[in-house]
C-alpha cells in the first residue's frame, strides 16, 4: 500500500518547479494549480458520451503511446506530450508494464518495473518516472490511458499474474495514481479464451476501484478485429467499449461500432485502436496506410455512434529511435513521426464535432437515400435529435470519395437548410449556400488534387450555427 510519503509524490511533480533523477536536474517545471485534466470523468446521462464533473462533453481524441513510460527519457516523454498537446489530442495510452521487453530491459534510468518479475513488488525508481510521465502530461491538459500491464503478461507468454497477484497490484496502482488524470485500460491486445483469464482481468479491475476510491472510468483493450463487448460488455466494471478494428488498409471499422452501439445496456463506444499511419515517404506496400484511411476509420466510426476517436503510427507506438529493433516494417524515428498528416489532421475532426451539439448526436444512416456504397466507399450519417423523428437541428454526412449523394433533409426540422462541405483534410469549411427543406436534395461533392473524402453540413438556417 502506498504510504503517505509516495503519495506526497505525486502531487509535488503537478506543483514543483524543478525535479531532479538520480542527482540530474531535469525540465523546470512552473507552478500549476490542480489540472483540468485530472478532474473525475462520468458517464453522460444517455449513457453515450464522457463529459467532464461540469457536464461539459470530453472529446476523446487519443494517440497509442505502448512504450512511452519504458523507452522514453524525460526529456523525450516532454517533447512527444507537448507536440500531442498541441495538435489538440486528449488522451494518451501507454502500457505500465510494456509490450517490448517490458520487464527484462530497463527504461532510459536504469531502473526496472518489478522486483523479479513480481507484480506485488513495483520498483519505487521506476514508478517515480511513470509518475512524473502522468504528472507533466496532466500539466498539458492530456489525460493518461493507462495500461497497467501488455496481455501477455496474464494471457500465455512470460504470464506474471495470479488473480490475487493482479488484485495486489491493481489495489496498489489505484491508490497510487487516484487523483491524477487518467482512464484505465485493463487487457492488452489479448483475448480472454479461460476463466482464468477472466479472474485475473476481475481482480484486477476490483483492485484498481478500491485503490482509487472507483475514481477513473475503466475499459478494455482487446485483440484485433475485436471488441471489448464479447468478454465484458455485462461486467459492472466496463463503463464504455473499446474495439481494435486492426490494421489492414481496407479497414471498416462502422461495422463493429454500429454493433457496440446497439448493445444494451447502452454504453459509450470507441475504435482504441484502427489502421496505422505511415509516413508517405516509408510506407510499406503491403499496409499502405496514409492519411485518407486514417480519416475515413475516424469519421466513419464517429458518425457511427462512437463518443471519440484513437490516432496510432507504427513508429510512435513503440518509440523507435536508432538502437532498438524496428518492428512492423519502421525505418523512421517517433520523434520524425509527430507530424505525419493524418495526427494533424485528426484535430478538424474534433473541431467539426464540437461546432454542433454533442450530447444529442446520434447516427442515422436513414440520411443517405441515394449515392451508397459498400465496403470503403461507405457513407456515414449522423444529427442531432431522436431516432426515426424528424427534429434534427443539423446533420452531417461523411463521404470517402467524390460523388453524388441525395439525403433527407425532412430529417431536419427546419424551413430552410443552410448547406456546407468541410474539408477533413484542411479543416476549411466551404458555404454550398440556402435550401428551401424538401423531403430530400441531392449534393456532389467538390474536387482537389490530393485526397478525395468531405463532410456535408446540413443545418436548420435558424439555428445559427457557426461555420466550423
Amino acid at each position: 500500500m502506498i504510504n503517505t510519503i509516495q503519495a506526497f509524490v505525486f502531487h509535488f511533480l503537478i506543483l514543483t518547479t524543478l525535479v531532479a533523477v538520480d542527482g540530474k536536474a531535469l525540465p523546470a517545471q512552473q507552478p500549476s494549480s490542480r489540472s483540468a485534466a485530472t478532474q473525475q470523468l462520468k458517464i453522460s446521462e444517455n449513457q453515450r458520451y464522457l463529459i467532464h464533473s461540469d457536464g461539459r462533453p470530453f472529446f476523446w481524441l487519443g494517440d497509442t503511446a505502448w512504450e512511452l513510460f519504458h523507452r522514453l527519457n524525460r526529456e523525450e516523454a516532454e517533447r512527444y506530450l507537448k507536440r500531442r498537446a498541441e495538435q489538440g489530442f486528449t488522451v494518451i495510452q501507454a502500457v505500465v508494464l510494456a509490450e517490448v521487453d517490458g520487464l527484462d530491459v530497463p527504461n532510459p534510468y536504469g531502473h526496472l518495473p518489478l522486483e523479479h518479475n513480481d507484480p506485488t513488488r513495483p520498483n519505487e525508481k521506476y514508478f517515480e518516472h511513470v509518475d512524473w510521465i502522468v504528472a507533466k502530461a496532466n500539466m498539458l491538459g492530456l489525460r493518461i490511458g493507462m495500461l497497467p500491464t501488455w496481455g501477455k503478461y496474464w494471457h500465455s507468454k512470460k504470464v506474471i499474474f495470479t488473480p490475487e497477484k493482479a488484485l495486489t497490484y491493481g489495489k496498489w496502482l489505484g491508490n497510487r495514481y487516484r487523483d491524477a488524470g487518467i482512464v484505465w485500460i485493463l487487457g492488452g491486445d489479448r483475448l480472454v479464451e479461460s476463466d482464468r483469464h477472466r479472474q485475473i482481468l476481475d481482480a484486477m479491475a476490483k483492485g484498481l476501484a478500491e485503490g482509487d476510491n472507483g475514481a477513473h472510468l475503466m475499459t478494455f483493450h482487446p485483440r484485433g478485429g475485436q471488441s471489448s463487448s464479447t468478454p465484458f460488455h455485462d461486467a459492472p466494471w466496463l463503463d464504455f467499449n473499446m474495439l481494435q478494428s486492426g490494421h489492414l488498409p481496407t479497414s471498416t471499422n462502422f461495422i463493429a461500432v454500429e454493433n457496440d452501439y446497439a448493445r444494451v445496456p447502452i454504453k459509450p463506444c470507441l475504435d482504441g485502436e484502427p489502421s496505422y499511419e505511415y509516413p508517405p515517404d516509408a510506407m510499406p506496400a503491403k499496409r499502405p496506410v496514409g492519411a485518407l484511411q486514417v480519416r475515413r476509420n475516424a469519421y466513419w466510426s464517429m458518425f457511427a455512434g462512437a463518443f471519440g476517436h484513437t490516432y496510432g503510427t507504427h513508429p510512435v507506438w513503440q518509440m523507435y529511435a536508432p538502437g532498438h529493433k524496428p518492428l512492423w516494417d519502421v525505418t523512421t524515428a517517433w520523434h520524425d513521426s509527430l507530424d505525419l498528416p493524418g495526427a494533424n489532421q485528426l484535430s478538424h475532426l474534433k473541431k467539426l464535432i464540437l461546432s454542433r451539439p454533442f450530447l444529442s448526436r446520434i447516427p442515422d444512416q436513414s440520411l443517405v437515400v441515394a449515392g451508397q456504397a459498400v465496403g470503403i466507399g461507405r457513407i456515414q450519417a449522423t444529427r442531432d435529435g431522436q431516432p426515426d423523428q424528424s427534429d434534427a437541428t443539423y446533420a452531417m454526412v461523411y463521404i470517402p470519395d467524390q460523388r453524388q449523394a441525395s439525403i433527407k433533409t425532412q430529417r431536419i426540422a427546419a424551413d430552410e437548410i443552410r448547406a456546407c462541405w468541410f474539408d477533413p483534410s484542411s479543416g476549411v469549411t466551404q458555404e454550398i449556400g440556402l435550401f428551401k427543406n424538401q423531403p430530400t436534395l441531392s449534393f456532389e461533392t467538390p474536387t482537389r488534387e490530393t485526397g478525395s473524402d468531405w463532410v456535408l453540413i446540413l443545418d436548420s438556417a435558424s439555428a445559427n450555427y457557426p461555420i466550423p
